[in-house]
């Protein structure tokens, strides 16, 4: 977890435009230098190479400008009025007092002593010749080794130093100069690079393929069940990212809820091995399911048909919508099967007779012929969608949210084709509030968790139980993952919820949206940073100067004009208060699975004079096979016209399954 600053950081404006990092290698650089050059002289020269030094160097440098200087060589001499200059075998590490003067370095050698000399001392100030000098010296002592060879290593060396921080300084120099000039950031979120976001959090959980990276773009992975958010326009990425978290999802072995109103989804990720489920009732794959299965508590009941029945926004029918919420309660409390409670809804005696003699019957009394008829007409909107879920005799299998989320096995997937979404709503809502409401309980040792992955979130009804879902279903650890288009669409939906629903996802990806009052959000959701600017004034004549000011800002990090003029792929992930701008690939997935088996293969109307089973021809035939809406028309005999010929004539049209 990157580390917090509190409070703001001081301003240092001098030198103001000076590369101050740079000039900072560059001394650190000499300081290594030095250091080098004094360790090769203590332990890679010898003694006499250390003592005849400054003078070397003085003859390598001097004969430029000058071709003599007086020098005090090194001698030794056999006491007997005989001296010669001292050689390398003639010394050795040491110390020799001198007559008026600082006492030698050095000491003569055994080689020395062995060869009859007594003395060693420096001889008289003399001028040499700097050229002849300096041949001497290098032939004589050093080896014909010139001045710079002999410190050639420690000066690479000490170069080294400094092209290893250049680097570093430079950089920090030309950020240094972009925040002078720009602005430096004091507060805020930080915007950074997919590399820099991964370093700051090390993260571990569900990644993003980032164009360019190694890495996937990773969040901490106790992040996930902090839930995620993908906003943005269609086409610019938001099924891709959803992709790549399946992905993952599957790798790991958790199950997944998905909301799939493209289809797109069970195209490439259904597996009916894994024991996967089609919540679709037009699907010859959907189980047989009744509300009257998933009751456990008498309180339940109410829990289900607030989800059915929706209030409007306006709060003007409330009455309207509790009424039949109280009455749809009351009747599964008797457990029928989803066929009697069509059989029911749909007869006004039989709903008399059931809620005779309770507090509900009020609510529908004849006498009150317009509030009953409202109430029975809300009744009778929801048995529509009941009307088409296949009978237990039909389904090769039973299911409830119950039941399964206590085992965890396979994946559901809820899908629709437009045609028929309108009708399939109220079903799709009230399964994902039921599997949200069974999961919002901590789960078991042995139980994995859970991803609801709800793409096109505006496109189903209110879900009661996706507030408390959002804002507590951390203790549950089941990561939910929801993608829209823009505020606008939930707000419509959850009112002055949505606020609230929207700031709770930890993790927020943001893509392309064009409509500006949505971009506009997208970039107060990312956030202000605030930014310290310096000014300089410069004084001509006389008394010439600079003057600097410092100016503090607060601004957006992102315009709104660049969450609009985002391409397709391209989108900000912000964590924490961290904001990683990335690219990211189409995953390329090849759809393995249909879309929709159609089970109700004779749910066809058709215009004019209806025709046998029989008597259809195979071009109809093949229309029925597709949920594509075709017309397909029988051409008239070709011989003339007759009144009975023209009341004979046939147009059979095809259209999808009946809503």
């Amino acid at each position: 977890m990157p580390e917090t600053h509190w409070g703001r950081r001081e301003t240092i404006i001098w030198p103001p435009h000076n590369p101050i990092y740079s000039y900072g290698a560059v001394f650190l650089a000499l300081i290594a230098t030095g250091v080098f050059l004094y360790v090769h002289f203590v332990f890679a020269l010898t003694p006499l190479e250390k003592f005849y030094l400054p003078a070397y160097v003085k003859a390598s440098t001097v004969p430029s400008f000058r071709a003599s200087r007086k020098y005090r060589m090194l001698m030794t001499s056999d006491g007997k009025g005989h001296a010669w200059y001292a050689s390398e075998p003639d010394v050795a590490s040491g110390s020799t007092p001198q007559p008026g003067g600082k006492p030698l370095p050095l000491a003569l050698s055994p080689v020395a002593k062995r060869g009859g000399m007594v003395f060693l001392y420096r001889g008289a100030l003399s001028s040499y010749q700097n050229k002849s000098l300096h041949t001497y010296l290098k032939r004589q002592v050093y080896g014909g080794t010139g001045l710079a060879d002999l410190f050639k290593w420690p000066l690479i060396f000490g170069l080294l130093t400094l092209l290893v921080q250049l680097p570093f300084s430079i950089a920090k120099d030309i950020r240094r100069r972009k925040e002078m000039k720009y602005g430096r950031r004091l507060k805020g979120p930080v915007l950074v690079a997919p590399k820099e976001f991964n370093k700051a959090f090390q993260g571990t959980g569900i990644g993003i393929k980032t164009d360019g990276g190694k890495e996937m773009l990773r969040i901490p992975i106790r992040a996930e069940d902090q839930h995620f958010e993908i906003i943005g326009d269609t086409g610019s990425g938001k099924t891709a990212i959803i992709m790549q978290m399946l992905r993952q999802i599957q790798a790991r072995g958790h199950s997944a809820i998905l909301y799939d109103p493209a289809c797109e989804f069970i195209e490439r990720f259904y597996d009916e091995e894994r024991g996967d489920i089609v919540l679709n009732p037009l699907d010859r794959r959907c189980p047989y399911w009744g509300p009257s299965e998933e009751l456990l508590r008498r309180a339940e009941a109410r829990t289900v048909a607030a989800s059915l029945f929706q209030p409007t926004s306006d709060k003007k029918g409330e009455f309207f919508i509790e009424s039949p919420q109280k009455i749809f309660a009351h009747l599964l409390l008797d457990l029928p099967t989803p066929q009697q409670l069509i059989q029911w809804m749909s007869n006004p005696e039989e709903i008399d007779r059931r809620v005779k003699g309770t507090e509900l019957a009020s609510l529908i009394e004849p006498s009150a012929p317009q509030q009953r008829s409202g109430v029975l007409g809300s009744l009778s909107l929801v048995a529509d969608s009941f009307r088409l879920l296949p009978r237990k005799t039909e389904a090769k299998s039973e299911w409830t949210a119950r039941e399964w989320s206590e085992k965890r096995q396979g994946w559901i997937f809820i899908t629709s084709q437009p045609a028929e979404r309108e009708a399939l709503r109220p079903l799709h809502s009230l399964w994902i509030d039921m599997l949200v409401l069974r999961l919002l309980s901590a789960p078991k040792p042995d139980q994995h968790p859970v991803w609801f992955v709800l793409d096109e979130l505006a496109s189903l009804q209110k879900l009661p139980q996706l507030h408390t879902a959002i804002t507590e279903n951390r203790k549950s650890r089941n990561p939910i993952v929801l993608g829209f288009q823009g505020k606008a669409q939930l707000e419509v939906i959850y009112g002055h919820l949505a606020e609230v629903m929207l700031s709770q996802p930890a993790t927020k990806i943001f893509l392309k949206t064009s409509e500006p009052d949505a971009a506009e959000w997208v970039s107060r959701a990312i956030g202000k940073v605030e930014i310290e600017r310096m000014k300089e004034t410069h004084y001509d004549g006389s008394r010439s100067g600079r003057n600097f000011a410092l100016d503090r800002q607060t601004e957006p990090l992102v315009l709104d004009s660049e969450i609009s003029g985002l391409e397709p792929l391209h989108a900000y992930l912000k964590h924490g208060n961290y904001v990683a701008q990335f690219s990211f690939p189409k995953l390329e997935i090849a759809p393995t699975k249909p879309k929709l088996i159609e089970r109700l293969e004779d749910d066809y109307i058709v215009r004019g004079l209806r025709k046998e089973p029989s008597a259809v021809d195979e071009t109809v035939a093949a229309d029925r096979a597709v949920p594509a809406i075709r017309v397909a028309e029988r051409k008239r005999p070709q011989s003339a016209p007759t009144p009975e010929a023209d009341s004979e004539k046939q147009e059979t049209f095809t259209f999808g399954p009946r809503i």
